[in-house]
């Protein structure tokens, strides 16, 4: 397919001898699911020659999800920016245990009873991806975001915007309304937790194209983490809850960093996903 000129994609896009040849060259390059990213990128596709170009750059180790525009996530499709943080599947635990305190720390919202619906806050939010799931999985909420990288920023506005998210550029905190402070039930957060001698082991989609200030979290992988524990009690309501997604190896120093700072803390975790979440309260 190499050097194709046709214009017109064929009516036999789901042709699976196409589909299985696309799969070999995906396989070569390393791809495990390759049949599945073939059947993806060969619907993305408009012509040929955009499809032999699409499977040439996965090949190269450009991320699927920057080449279809889009990730799945908790069952939504988020939209994500070529060079912005791509949300994993290991994050939908973050989001779970969000949701189960949402729905089980405050009797159901109704906006003709008057009250406000919860806040919540992602913080490190990237495209939005757990915003969003939140939105979905335990709404109405009143959602706001917050991101130090511009192109994260402008994706995450795309995906929150129908949701009645705020998003704001900024580091942590930082941009954040004070009118926030002492009001936010949960704050959801999936700071940058690999230690900075860790990144060059990375596979080389994450560390050539992602930003690295969504991978690197220091020489311990806990900067990050440790601003976010110390400022939290200025923003968390009485009774409000903060997660953090780290690694089971961190997780005891992400427990120390909560206790430190007056909460409460426990760790959360699921095999199936390889995820661990430690979960604090204020």
């Amino acid at each position: 397919m190499t050097g194709s000129t046709v214009s017109q994609f064929p009516p036999s896009r789901r042709d699976p001898a196409l589909i299985a040849s696309l799969a070999a060259r995906l396989r070569a390059a390393g791809c495990v699911f390759a049949e599945e990213e073939a059947r993806l990128l060969t619907a993305s596709a408009t012509s040929t020659g955009q499809l032999d170009a699409l499977v040439e750059r996965r090949g190269n180790g450009v991320p699927l999800e920057h080449l279809l525009g889009w990730a799945e996530f908790c069952g939504l499709r988020i939209g994500v920016d070529t060079g912005v943080f791509v949300p994993r599947r290991r994050t939908e635990y973050l989001v779970e245990q969000a949701a189960l305190l949402l729905r089980a720390s405050r009797p159901p919202f109704s906006p003709s009873g008057g009250a406000r619906p919860p806040v919540v806050v992602d913080l490190c939010c990237g495209s939005g991806a757990v915003g969003a799931a939140l939105a979905v999985r335990a709404g109405p909420v009143e959602l706001h975001a917050s991101d130090i990288d511009a192109a994260a920023v402008r994706c995450a506005r795309r995906n929150l915007l129908p949701h009645g998210g705020e998003v704001y550029e900024g580091d942590l905190y930082g941009p954040l309304p004070a009118r926030l402070r002492g009001r936010v039930e949960v704050l959801a957060v999936n700071a940058p937790y690999v230690p900075s001698a860790g990144i060059p082991s990375m596979p080389q989609e994450a560390r050539l194209h992602e930003p690295l200030i969504s991978l690197d979290g220091g020489a311990d992988g806990l900067d990050v983490q440790r601003r976010v524990a110390a400022a939290a009690p200025q923003w968390l309501a009485p009774g409000g809850h903060l997660l953090v997604e780290t690694s089971r190896r961190q997780a005891p120093l992400t427990v120390d960093l909560f206790l430190a700072n007056g909460l409460t803390a426990r760790v959360a975790s699921s095999e199936e996903l390889d995820a661990t979440v430690v979960i604090g309260r204020f």
